[in-house]
């Protein structure tokens, strides 16, 4: 397993793993995964519950009420609700988002799936995402997991990272090709 240099992924590998060993053991690595994409949803969704997991202003002892209460609220129990009241209590909030991620990745790992990232201009349709899968699928050699996430700013398009491999065919690069192409020349 590759590990970033950076220490925040390597303290959201830890977790992560942590976690999914847990869930392993439980036999709910479906359930946790599904809570911690509510949570995810939650946090995209809010930013008020962005600057209470980025920001350092805020007490050990304030977030973790604030997240044990958005637990509650959200119904997020079992391993999942634990995991993030345990996150809060330890003040590392900030690498939720990687860890994830970092979850996603292991689950699909020990499903035998390969992972991928997906970036769109706008929503994808279940048959587009169904055609993408099975087109992931055909690089990669076994199925693969997406987790689709909207970027207006794209204009049109997709960007696509699984593993090391990032393939950009979004309106927004392509359009900043030219702009450098036209430089250049004139």
């Amino acid at each position: 397993m590759a590990q970033s240099s950076s220490p925040i992924s390597a303290v959201a590998e830890r977790y992560a793993g942590s976690l999914f060993e847990l869930a392993l053991q439980a036999n709910s690595v479906a359930q946790v995964e599904a809570d911690l994409t509510s949570f995810e949803a939650l946090l995209e969704g809010s930013a008020d519950l962005s600057r209470l997991i980025n920001s350092p202003v805020f007490s050990s002892e304030d977030q973790a009420k604030a997240i044990a209460a958005i637990v509650a609220k959200a119904k997020l129990g079992g391993l999942a609700g634990n995991f993030l009241r345990v996150v809060a209590k330890n003040r590392r909030l900030f690498a939720v988002p990687g860890m994830i991620k970092a979850f996603r990745r292991i689950a699909a790992d020990h499903r035998g799936e390969a992972s991928a990232e997906v970036t769109s201009a706008h929503a994808l349709t279940a048959a587009q995402e169904t055609e993408l899968k099975a087109a992931l699928k055909s690089v990669a050699g076994k199925d693969v997991a997406i987790t689709v996430t909207v970027d207006p700013s794209l204009l049109g398009g997709l960007v696509v990272k699984m593993g090391s491999r990032q393939i950009d065919t979004s309106l927004k690069t392509k359009l900043n090709s030219l702009k450098l192409a036209l430089k250049e020349v004139g």
